[in-house]
């Protein structure tokens, strides 16, 4: 106050005496004058002012209903849940003290002291009967919410599960712990974003019925391309500064997708043991001589933070660039070393599963492009390809093929190239080739036996899957393809001695190559099943279990009730088309012209049956030209398991009449099985696949002891179960994969594909 009356008292004496240059300097000096005596009059200090917050005396939000039912999830739900424990709520005060200075030179600081009150809620939230696998998504007043940013517990409901220790410790005496009951527990839950109140929740739970999820106790993790689609940390892209997106997180549910796919499967699969992991580089043409294998990057620049891409000695501006098709990537890159390393090790060490480590090779063969097609010998190779169409050119079969010459051999030799174990070395966690311009078959498979030894060594190693195109090649002596896979086991023992290497046979390719009308018969693989440093027979098991069609009066329908009866899919293991009889052409199979399939002369049709897995593996293998029986291989009936490395039914209508056909339409292979219509179809594929699991497995309801046999002198069992893998299980989790579209580009393939994800 005395500021104010000195400032208007000095203005009037200054003007008086000086004028108005006399006011301006009265008014300043009356100012300090009176500033003073205020500040004199009041303690000394500037002056304070108090802001305080809106203060709450009860948190509105919590209800519950007495005698609520509670519910019983069957697959997947969203739930609303209801309040069984609460506190009372939290408040957290925080004082705030600014000062400003005012007025001008000598003048006091003013201060601010701002108090706010912020309200945390604990509370536990009942769901359905229990035993739940997980809580997918929750939604706080219908946003989705961020699982990582807030502190909270699931209790799945079983009926062994110990009290929440928050409850525990807030409540005296004893505590219930809900047994029986799905729970989530918010541990200081903020309210301040849902306006100081409780917001109102919903659950994305996920039950799993029994059957096939109970039934897997392996599968095959892909995609196998994704630059950091295995990566566990975080790692984003930067397109341009101060402009981020996350490479390796796609979803609000989780941390890592990688991570969260996996805590998904762990809890749906209780009886998963083993995880194939696929690994991918890529082909870049159907003629074996002139077909490099190498790692691919999605795009030239990618700027990234929390890991660089690196493969096999190679920066991102080194590698090749896969292919575009309708404008984006054809597909994703190949998994950067490093992550590969820390996969392995993360499910190996905080997992508990066993590895076993699948480098995998796709075709990178856009359309359009001019190379010679080795089968046809016209410019264009169909596009996006199955590996299995790599071969010699000419192909066996075409005109001037060089199939059983030198030139075959030759056209082998390359393919497979000269890299040794000794050439590919680890530098730290590095792994790195004597020769770096050498793309070939022989360094892919190193490259990644080196990788599973720095990561620490897995329990099964695959050299290779589905190349009949090559392995069905013959030379001047034998198959050397076959042969170059026999030297590469032996290669490969030497890194991973402790590892069971297999290789993952095409289900037509690992027995006999008939020829000759059925005159001439070898059997290439053997000299790879007899090798000592293989451990096990691997089959990409994808033969017909079904010949179904629309209407009454087909052929099958007096011994089933429909495409997805268990009993009749489960039958056709050891029966039906590849066994008992086959079609000779298109015409044939609409007609439904079953031809038996026998052996007149030597009494031994396992030799053209496929799906005649006992046969083949019970009995020796005795090679024949011109029908006349020659000499056995080195094949010992029942000396070693068989693992399935692949098996698999698309989510189709009738997808068990082909299960080997895939949905791709970028790719010159994509189709839909014999009949079908087309659309989707969970339940073939699960009983499909429980068809194939319980045909095969001791421990499953509808196993019968002849279709998978103890061999009398071995004591092996025919087909491993615990060596079943199931194609597929994603990396990434649903329903991020498929839903987020435009990030990857093979979202629209998921509908009526092989996935399990969002599936069990």
């Amino acid at each position: 106050m005395a500021t104010l009356l000195l400032q208007v008292a000095g203005s009037a004496l200054g003007s008086a005496v000086g004028g108005p240059i006399g006011a301006v300097l009265g008014q300043a000096l009356g100012g300090i004058a009176g500033a003073r005596i205020d500040q004199s009059l009041l303690g000394g200090s500037a002056s304070t002012r108090r802001v305080e917050g809106p203060r709450l005396t009860e948190v509105s939000g919590l209800a519950a209903t007495e005698g609520a039912a509670i519910p019983r999830v069957y697959g997947r739900a969203r739930l609303g849940g209801q309040l069984i424990w609460a506190t009372r709520f939290e408040e957290e005060i925080k004082v705030t003290v600014t000062r400003t200075k005012t007025g001008g030179k000598g003048s006091p600081r003013a201060k601010t002291v701002e108090t706010t009150y912020a309200y945390h809620a604990n509370l536990a939230i009942g769901l359905c009967e229990g035993r739940i696998a997980f809580v997918r998504r929750i939604w706080a007043d219908g946003r989705e919410l961020d699982v990582t940013t807030v502190a909270m517990r699931v209790h799945r409901g079983d009926e062994a599960q110990e009290a929440d220790p928050l409850i525990a410790a807030k409540e005296a005496g004893e505590t219930p712990a809900y047994r029986g009951l799905a729970y989530v527990v918010f541990e200081r839950f903020p309210l301040a974003d849902y306006g100081n109140r409780v917001p109102q929740f919903s659950f994305e739970v996920v039950r799993p019925v029994e059957g096939l999820a109970q039934m897997i106790r392996a599968v095959t993790l892909i995609p196998g391309a994704g630059e950091f689609v295995y990566e566990t940390r975080a790692v984003n892209h930067e397109p341009e500064p101060g402009i981020t997106a996350s490479l390796t997180r796609h979803q609000l549910y989780g941390g890592a997708d990688v991570d969260t796919a996996l805590a998904h499967l762990t809890a749906l699969c209780p009886a998963l043991r083993r995880v194939a992991l696929v690994v991918t580089w890529f082909g870049d043409d159907l003629r074996a001589g002139a077909c490099s294998i190498a790692p691919r990057v999605e795009t030239a620049h990618k700027p990234t933070l929390g890991a660089e891409w690196a493969v096999a000695g190679l920066d991102r501006a080194a590698a090749r660039v896969v292919s575009e098709a309708e404008g984006r990537p054809a597909f994703g890159g190949t998994p950067s070393d490093e992550s590969v390393i820390r996969l392995i090790r993360r499910l190996r060490d905080d997992y508990g599963l066993e590895v076993v480590l699948y480098p995998f090779v796709m075709m990178d063969i856009p359309a359009g492009n001019a190379m010679p097609d080795p089968v046809s010998g016209l410019p264009g190779q169909p596009r996006y390809p199955w590996r299995g169409r790599i071969t010699c050119t000419p192909a066996p079969g075409a005109p001037g093929s060089v199939d059983g010459t030198a030139e075959a051999e030759a056209q082998m030799a390359a393919f497979l190239g000269s890299v040794t174990a000794s050439d590919v070395v680890a530098e730290g966690e590095r792994i790195v080739c004597a020769a770096p311009d050498e793309w070939s078959y022989r360094r892919f498979v190193l490259h990644h036996a080196r990788l599973a030894q720095v990561a620490g060594g897995v329990a099964g190693f695959v050299l290779g899957s589905e190349m009949p195109g090559l392995t069905h090649v013959r030379g001047t002596n034998g198959y050397p393809m076959v042969a170059g896979l026999v030297d590469l086991a032996g290669q490969v023992a030497t890194v991973l001695p402790g590892a069971t290497l297999t290789y993952a046979a095409d289900w037509t390719e690992y027995g006999a190559d008939v020829r000759a009308g059925g005159g001439d018969v070898a059997f290439p693989l053997d000299p790879l099943w007899a090798s000592p440093a293989i451990g096990a027979i691997g089959i990409d098991f994808y033969p017909p279990l079904s010949d179904w069609r629309d209407g009454a009066g087909h052929a099958d329908s007096a011994f089933a009730t429909g495409p997805a009866d268990l009993g009749y899919l489960r039958s056709r293991l050891t029966g039906g088309e590849a066994y008992d009889w086959s079609y000779a052409d298109a015409a044939g199979r609409a007609a439904q012209v079953r031809l038996p399939i026998t052996d007149g002369v030597h009494g031994k049709p396992w030799v053209f049956r496929p799906k005649d897995l006992v046969g083949w593996w019970s009995n020796p293998h005795v090679e024949r030209v011109g029908g006349v029986e020659t000499a056995p291989t080195a094949f010992q009936p029942g000396a070693k398991p068989i693992w399935l490395t692949e098996i698999g039914i698309p989510a189709v209508d009738k997808g068990a009449n082909a299960p080997n056909v895939f949905p791709d339409a970028k790719s010159a292979e994509s189709g839909a099985p014999y009949f079908s219509s087309g659309a989707r179809d969970d339940l073939v594929q699960a009983r499909g696949l429980e068809a194939v699991i319980s045909g095969f497995d001791p421990a499953r309801e509808g196993f019968e002891a002849g279709r998978n046999p103890v061999h009398p002198v071995t004591g092996i069992r025919m087909v491993d179960p615990a060596n079943i893998f199931v194609w597929s299980y994603d990396a990434r989790p649903y329903p991020a994969f498929p839903d987020l579209g435009g990030i990857w580009a093979d979202e629209a393939a998921h509908d009526t594909g092989h996935w399990l994800n969002g599936r069990i």
